[in-house]
């Protein structure tokens, strides 16, 4: 499908001339001087119909530069005429009271008595008037006002009801102050939990940049750069899927189809440049992120070094990436070797079967000493007298450590299910077989923890 764009003519050669984008840095393709209207002048600038291909773009017509229309030629304008009516900027109305008018001589609702009170039953002044005044009452009746004597509301009483004084259409929208407190008063004026512009991605993730890409696309032909641009966003397959679509389309249309192995030669030869730009942008955003990039991401960019084809800059990158990875596990290994040897002196048997199940790194082993010390510990804590939920505990924690097949508890408690863990358990602790007076089973099979699919970041 082809859209419009304006280019700017670079140079003539004879038939032939060469175009780019308007203010694009780089020539983009050629044409035939035959489509320019009147021929074609070196810096000037035109619409085209482009249409984009795999191999470049293609220039379908060249139409005259777009220039200014004339002020209203033909007197089409439409004015708008202003009322010279005169009204105020500002009209006040007062809310109802909602009440029948109580002036004497004035309407009164229909089925309503002279004198009587609003919402009194019929006959109940007359009842009244029978029974004589209440006790509880001042025995002096109310003056009764002539017709005519009360006069008009004073400003006084009408004061008294705000919702007259300060109607919605006195005071334009607009213009009522705002309050001078700032609505989000956090430092830095940032929502809390709000990603910055300089990240993307859960917390922790390296930052994404772009830098080595757009350096790498800028040395690339015009009919290099289409085919770049899908491998970064899905390598081969992209391009391919890309190819057969566009052949697909060209098929429908009646165009000429473009030869898919050129492509992919095309594609094959860009391949490890661009996987080497994208993994420069990673170690860049890894060593930007510093100490708050995630342990795991910081490995996964340094393991994903060996799948690529590395420069001079990229190892150096590679070897800054490795000291700061050594020097974190260091300190990981030390704080849980601290911990471990805590554990092992205040006999937490739980807390260092945790520790030994769970190191920081899969590298990283319990020494001899330490691990024959807990080993000990275990097996003096497996007894028959041991609590129910003790035992069930230490046992499941020794399933899940190195440790467990040298490991021999001393007896299981009377409890079925202590019982059914220990035959569930007698693959990864033999001496269980041997207490229950069963053949030893073979050992469980290792746990594979299921991958998640590989994402790839902009």
């Amino acid at each position: 499908m082809s859209r419009r764009i304006e280019i700017e003519i670079t140079s003539l050669n004879g038939d032939v001339a060469t175009w780019r984008a308007a203010g694009a840095k780089l020539p983009k393709g050629v044409l035939n001087v035959s489509l320019v209207p009147g021929g074609p002048v070196v810096g000037s600038v035109y619409r085209a119909d482009v249409e984009q291909f795999m191999e470049g773009m293609e220039v379908l017509s060249v139409m005259a530069p777009k220039t200014a229309s004339p002020l209203d030629p033909r007197k089409e304008r439409i004015e708008l005429i202003v009322s010279e009516k005169a009204v105020p900027d500002v009209t006040v109305t007062y809310a109802s009271k909602g009440r029948a008018p109580r002036r004497d001589g004035d309407e009164r609702p229909e089925g309503r008595r002279d004198g009587a009170k609003r919402g009194a039953r019929p006959g109940a002044k007359e009842r009244t008037s029978e029974r004589g005044p209440r006790p509880d009452r001042p025995s002096g009746d109310r003056p009764e006002r002539p017709a005519g004597e009360r006069g008009p509301r004073s400003d006084h009483a009408r004061s008294e009801h705000p919702r007259s004084e300060h109607p919605r259409s006195e005071q334009p929208r607009g213009d009522r102050p705002r309050s001078d407190r700032p609505r989000n008063d956090r430092p830095g004026g940032e929502r809390s939990g709000r990603p910055g512009r300089e990240r993307s991605g859960p917390p922790g993730a390296p930052p994404v940049t772009t830098t080595f890409r757009n350096s790498f696309l800028a040395t690339l032909s015009p009919e290099q750069l289409p085919v770049a641009e899908q491998l970064l966003r899905g390598g081969m397959p992209s391009v391919r899927a890309a190819v057969a679509e566009q052949n697909k389309n060209a098929s429908t249309q009646g165009r000429p189809t473009i030869d898919s192995g050129t492509i992919d030669r095309i594609a094959e030869d860009l391949l490890p440049k661009t996987t080497l730009a994208m993994w420069k942008d990673r170690a860049a955003g890894a060593l930007g992120a510093g100490k708050e990039l995630r342990l795991r991401d910081l490995r996964a960019v340094v393991t994903s070094a060996k799948t690529t084809t590395l420069d001079d800059e990229a190892r150096t990158q590679l070897k800054a990436l490795q000291i700061a990875l050594t020097a974190r596990l260091e300190v990981l290994r030390t704080q849980w070797t601290e911990k471990l040897d805590a554990a092992m002196k205040s006999s937490n048997v739980a807390e260092a079967l945790r520790l030994v199940a769970r190191p920081p790194d899969m590298s990283t082993r319990v020494s001899s000493e330490t691990a024959t010390a807990l080993v000990a510990l275990v097996s003096a804590a497996l007894t028959a007298e041991q609590n129910v939920a003790t035992w069930t505990e230490l046992v499941n924690l020794t399933v899940d450590t190195s440790i467990r097949r040298n490991v021999k508890p001393l007896g299981i408690p009377a409890d079925e299910s202590c019982k059914a863990l220990a035959v569930k358990s007698a693959g990864a602790i033999p001496e269980f077989a041997k207490l229950l007076g069963m053949r030893v089973p073979p050992p469980p099979p290792p746990t594979r923890v299921p991958r998640r699919p590989a994402t790839r970041r902009a």
